[in-house]
């Protein structure tokens, strides 16, 4: 029966790239069939799993898509799963165990949805040894004499400490929560221990297998997927159907739902664990394809460049992520397919990204960063990630990368069944790589040194304060406040009085500033309220059309080099 099965599932496969009505009969048929048998490994329940999922996200009609869904609503039921469930551990899947040291904000974020489901793995946990020191830091000062007097196993101090019905991982990350310190403090004490945290599988833990944005209309897929190559300057110029800001609450549940994706893969993504809900968007490219959009809350954005993340969904269904920083009409786009989705119409779908990516940012520049080319990504050299880009019109600007370019290219040109090897692949992407809408510039996202504009900023504050930084940041608000007339703060938001204070030391630091007309002292007000107003995209939009501080910070850049 498991043969028979296996090869039910091999015809399922085959079918995965071809639609039709014909291919969507025979899939219904497969699927039905599937329902029913048993597979005879972890890895066929796995495949079996893939296909359904990919068959969610593109379904043929109606039929199909029922069909995928009852049989994904019900997949921790199955007898093979079960048997199988140890194997099938940090899959995503649906009734099944996700182990991974997650960082702080996801862990107390796990704590708080699922606390019964959630512990420590004992095991794995390398620094345990270091959990008795920090029990002063963590508990009242009333147990100092538990503490100094006993005498337990890291293990056991949790049992001994937490209540009757509470798990080890809930109590651990509640004292963390409640230690004497910001939330930047509590989170580098918890990540320093590393701490191997476990989700057990319940009705509503995170999985793959029921991962989908309800309510959304379904874009059924009749015709072959887009899988040729996109003219990218043609796409970035041609824009989104529609941009829609979400409501709050809608925010909420998209921001979830990104967080889940991440966690079903053993991954954490800093914009979506600190995305803002005040700053949430759905992108309408059509015929299902949407992108979530979100910014960061105020207290985690960046001095400079504005980080949105992307979760991209195809008919409700996360497939994919992306994460882009923008500025100076310029984005940085690292682009993310997961593993189910790859191939199809991946390389139509960045089109759409980077056409969003103008939209939100007017960026006119795009840079992909050395990681997402492959350089020490061993999953991105295999995949062949950096021909990808290279084909779809990017192209590097450091010499020593160029002059390889140009060696593999006469290899090739040799024997056009050359494939670059992965040591040539960890070279090649070693550098950034770039597409132009217009003739290249070098005030561009990559180009820039943004770390040469905080040295000069902290060489501002050292030569003025020294050690008393505090001192200095007081005193260049108040005389930012004086040079581009603002009186009070109280018409800020909290958000815009944090920025104010963490912009004031740069302006004072920009040269030229104190020759600045009322213009654009007034407009330079705008963009620092801008980047800790309600949506960051607007300090991007702000930023970019005020020249003489993009001319100032360029120039901060070069004297801090």
């Amino acid at each position: 029966m498991a043969d028979r099965a296996m090869a039910l599932l091999r015809r399922l496969e085959r079918l995965k790239d071809i639609f039709g009505s014909v291919a969507a009969e025979q899939r219904l048929v497969l699927l039905r069939q599937l329902e029913r048998r048993r597979l005879g490994s972890a890895g066929s329940v796995l495949r079996l799993h893939e296909a359904l999922c990919f068959a969610r996200a593109y379904p043929d009609d109606a039929a199909v898509l029922a069909q995928v869904e009852r049989m994904l609503d019900a997949f921790d039921t199955r007898g093979d799963l079960k048997r199988r469930r140890a194997q099938l551990e940090d899959s995503g899947i649906a009734g099944t165990a996700i182990n991974y040291a997650f960082y702080w904000f996801t862990a107390e974020w796990l704590a708080r949805r699922w606390p019964d489901q959630l512990s420590v793995d004992w095991e794995a946990f390398e620094n345990a040894e270091r959990l008795p020191e920090l029990l002063h830091l963590l508990l009242p000062y009333t147990e100092t004499l538990t503490i100094d007097e006993l005498d337990y196993e890291p293990d056991e101090w949790i049992r001994q400490l937490k209540g009757p019905h509470e798990s080890d991982a809930a109590f651990l990350v509640r004292r963390f929560a409640a230690l004497q310190a910001d939330a930047f403090g509590r989170e580098e004490s918890f990540e320093a221990l590393d701490v191997p945290l476990r989700i057990a599988p319940g009705a509503d833990t995170p999985s793959r297998t029921r991962a989908k944005y309800p309510g959304v209309p379904v874009s059924y897929q009749t015709a072959p997927l887009r899988s040729g190559r996109p003219d990218l300057r043609r796409e970035m110029v041609r824009p989104p159907l529609a941009v829609r800001a979400v409501s709050r609450r809608e925010g909420r549940r998209l921001i979830a739902l990104a967080r889940e994706a991440m966690v079903t893969r053993s991954r954490d993504l800093d914009i979506f664990v600190h995305a803002d809900e005040q700053d949430a968007r759905l992108v309408d490219c059509g015929e299902g394809l949407q992108f979530a959009c979100f910014g960061a809350v105020p207290q985690r954005r960046l001095m400079l460049d504005a980080v949105y993340g992307f979760l991209t969904l195809k008919n409700g269904v996360p497939i994919g992520y992306v994460l882009i920083s923008a500025l100076f009409n310029s984005a940085e786009v690292a682009y993310n397919v997961f593993e189910t989705y790859r191939g199809g119409e991946s390389a139509y779908i960045y089109g759409r990204v980077l056409a969003a990516t103008r939209h939100l940012f007017d960026a006119d520049t795009i840079t992909v960063p050395p990681y997402q080319l492959g350089h020490d990504n061993l999953e991105g050299l295999e995949s062949g990630a950096w021909w990808f880009y290279y084909k779809l019109g990017f192209r590097p600007h450091d010499v020593a990368v160029r002059r390889l370019l140009r060696r593999e290219l006469a290899r090739i040109k040799r024997n056009p069944r050359h494939r670059s090897s992965i040591a040539t692949l960890n070279e090649l992407s070693s550098a950034n790589m770039y597409l132009y809408l217009g003739r290249p510039r070098a005030d561009v996202r990559g180009r820039i040194e943004l770390g040469a504009v905080g040295s000069r900023v902290s060489r501002y504050l050292a030569d003025r304060f020294g050690a008393d930084r505090e001192r200095g940041v007081r005193t260049c608000s108040e005389e930012a406040a004086e040079l581009l007339g603002v009186r009070s703060l109280r018409g800020f938001t909290a958000g815009q009085r944090l920025w104010w204070e963490r912009w004031s030391p740069m302006i004072m630091a920009l040269p030229g500033v104190t020759r600045w007309g009322v213009g654009d002292r007034r407009d330079l007000v705008e963009v620092v309220r801008a980047k800790g107003g309600s949506r960051e995209s607007e300090f991007v939009t702000r930023f970019d059309r005020h020249r003489r501080l993009r001319r100032a910070v360029l120039a901060l850049a070069e004297n801090g080099a």
